[in-house]
């Protein structure tokens, strides 16, 4: 039987940012497929937790920074839409896998700018691009950014540089694809504490009253801040938002 429930890709699923993501599509009706890096048990976990709650669910492995790998991913991927799914093809991806990296200017070596390259902007670039042809029209896709795009902390240059190029990317996407009503957005979150980065920001109490100074909600961001915004834009009602950089940062820095 065809399936008739959206379906969104979703990188990085198996913890923090991502997994809420993939919670809160799933609370609004849409299937899920995850991809993990290396911890398979959490995503696991993550998936029986979205079928409990009714919807279909499936990981898949996958390093975004290896673009060598998207072939194997793609026909991976096209395997599971047909057996567990019943179609061959997603609505939405969002593409939020990734890592912190923080280092000054002058501390920043060509491995260490690579890394970050090719997980933040080439990884994304190539793996959209090869995920396209299986977007049904109508569609969305989500690009995950960062607060650091809009203001400037030391240490974050690289990583900042390249959630910048993802920015100016998305609304290429959304230039591009709009023929086939598929529209592109970016979330950016401000300062989130969850383990991303070496989990920098919960850890110290310090860094966290210094964000909650400078915003006007006044407190640090938490996963749960985010996963509905990403999935409200994989929704009918976002249908005319296309093209735009939505912080989700509580108002920081503002």
């Amino acid at each position: 039987m065809e399936n008739t429930a959206k379906i969104a890709l979703v990188t990085g699923g198996s913890r923090g940012l991502g997994k809420d993501m993939a919670l809160r599509l799933a609370e609004k009706g849409i299937d899920v497929i995850l991809t993990y890096n290396s911890k398979a048990e959490e995503a696991q976990q993550v998936v029986s937790q979205i079928q409990q709650g009714g919807r279909k669910a499936a990981a898949l492995q996958l390093n975004t920074g290896e673009v060598k790998s998207f072939g194997a991913f793609s026909d991976q991927l096209k395997d599971v839409l047909n057996g567990t799914f019943g179609t061959g093809h997603i609505d939405f991806l969002v593409n939020n896998a990734g890592i912190g990296g923080y280092k000054l200017i002058s501390e920043v070596t060509e491995d260490f700018f690579d890394e970050l390259l090719n997980i933040h902007f080439k990884g994304v670039y190539f793996l959209t691009q090869g995920l396209i042809p299986l977007m049904n029209d109508g569609g969305g896709i989500v690009n995950i950014s960062s607060g650091l795009t809009r203001v400037s902390f030391p240490r974050s240059s690289a990583y900042a540089a390249m959630k910048g190029a993802i920015e100016v990317f998305t609304r290429y996407l959304a230039k591009e694809l709009g023929p086939r009503g598929i529209r592109a957005n970016t979330v950016a979150p401000g300062a989130i504490m969850t383990d991303f980065g070496g989990a920098h920001l919960r850890s110290s109490e310090e860094s966290q009253k210094q964000v909650s100074a400078v915003t006007a909600l006044g407190r640090p961001g938490v996963a749960e801040d985010v996963g509905g915004v990403v999935a409200f834009l994989c929704t009918e009602e976002a249908g005319w938002v296309n093209g735009q950089r939505i912080e989700v940062s509580g108002g920081m820095m503002l």
